[in-house]
């Protein structure tokens, strides 16, 4: 009797096992066998083995308690850092105070209440050669004529709409502004941040003075912002200098209907019984930058803000930081777009050396935190903290 074992020199039991296989196990023996595929998951493994939690847990354990030791002393460090932060707002705090006349001078001449000498309105521009230039060439044959238009050319008190120009110039800041709210902010005369007295909590407040006017009796709103310099207990490492943490606005005493803040609309309601039908008016929040004084609070209970909440809150914050560091330390600059365009060619420039000067160092950012104004003695209350 003839061996069934063999057909065609391959073994029985070898066939029945082709028989088994699966098409998902043909097709991964396949694959496995593509260099590519290969070359691909070695390179994926190559980068999982690299990463350095991977790395750390290859270490012995007499150099993970060492690691551990190195980061009881960062910790240390991030405190020492947080100490530092608190004596550079003392070392604002001092500085204001000589920030303090100049500031008040511009508000004088913004205002009209004092016209500067000619001294103080000189200016050499960069083109003053030029510009000297042209004008002798023009003197000669227009003197007249200028001389007409200077008895004709109105002369308006102050700077007309100087703060209200700068909301304008400023993209952060327009897009808060409504139509509705421009007639308001034209009567901003000045805008003052207050750092928080010594052995108090760091925060600073943001002062908005306003002359009289027909939508509101305040003569000042007030913003508090609340800081806070100290690692998280729970992520230490995470501590990068004083972070605003909460703020506060103030209660804005409209006049009958003068409240852009909100708006009445008209609602129709049915009676279930009776099936007539009604008219109410109810008001509901309206968009204005005046909500920025009617901030939403952190929470402080433990639970976690939405998401939209957590946009708001730190849109919020950065522009609290903005209107401290950047415009009214340099007011003047905002309202000529000065600043504007020096920052929008600052960040064209930044992005050029990266492509020119990729794998050098880079360079340090400039340092522009300014120092602020001090708080007065006498501080206006007519708008009362919420």
């Amino acid at each position: 009797m003839a061996d069934n074992s063999f057909s065609d020199g391959v073994p029985s039991d070898s066939l029945e096992a082709a028989k088994n296989v699966s098409p998902t196990e043909k097709l991964t023996d396949q694959a496995m066998q593509n260099p590519q595929v290969l070359a691909a998951l070695q390179e994926r493994l190559d980068s999982v083995s690299h990463t350095p939690s991977s790395y750390i847990e290859t270490l012995p354990k007499a150099v993970k308690r060492r690691i551990n030791a190195l980061k009881q002393l960062q910790v240390k460090c991030a405190h020492i850092e947080a100490k530092f932060y608190e004596e550079v707002h003392d070392l604002e705090r001092k500085y204001a105070a000589l920030y303090q006349p100049l500031f008040d001078k511009r508000r004088e001449f913004v205002t009209g209440d004092v016209e500067p000498t000619d001294a103080e309105s000189e200016w050499h521009s960069e083109n003053e050669e030029d510009d000297k230039l042209a004008g002798d060439m023009k003197n000669k044959v227009v003197i007249a004529e200028n001389e007409a238009a200077t008895a004709e050319e109105p002369n308006p008190k102050g700077i007309p709409e100087f703060w209200f120009t700068i909301f304008r110039n400023v993209d952060m800041l327009s897009e808060l502004v409504q139509e509705y709210d421009e007639p308001i902010l034209k009567h901003l005369q000045d805008i003052k941040v207050i750092f928080s007295e010594p052995g108090q909590p760091m925060s600073f407040i943001l002062e908005f003075h306003f002359e009289p006017n027909e939508y509101f009796t305040n003569t000042v709103l007030t913003k508090t912002y609340k800081m806070k310099s100290e690692p998280d207990k729970a992520d230490p490492f995470s501590f990068e200098g004083p972070e605003i943490v909460d703020c506060d606005g103030c209660t804005i005493d409209w006049k009958k209907g003068k409240n852009v803040t909100v708006k009445t609309i008209k609602k129709k309601q049915k009676h279930k019984g009776r099936g007539t039908v009604r008219t109410i008016t109810k008001q509901v929040p309206n968009d204005s930058f005046f909500n920025f004084f009617n901030p939403l609070k952190a929470s402080g209970d433990g639970e976690s803000l939405d998401e939209d909440s957590e946009f708001t809150l730190a849109s919020d914050f950065e522009i609290g930081h903005f209107f401290r560091e950047r415009i009214v330390p340099r007011a003047v600059l905002y309202f000529t777009g000065e600043a504007i365009e020096d920052e929008d060619n600052f960040e064209e420039g930044e992005e050029g050396e990266e492509e020119e000067l990729e794998g050098d160092e880079e360079g340090e950012d400039e340092d522009d935190a300014e120092v602020n104004p001090k708080k007065e003695p006498s501080q206006p209350s007519e708008c009362k903290q919420q």
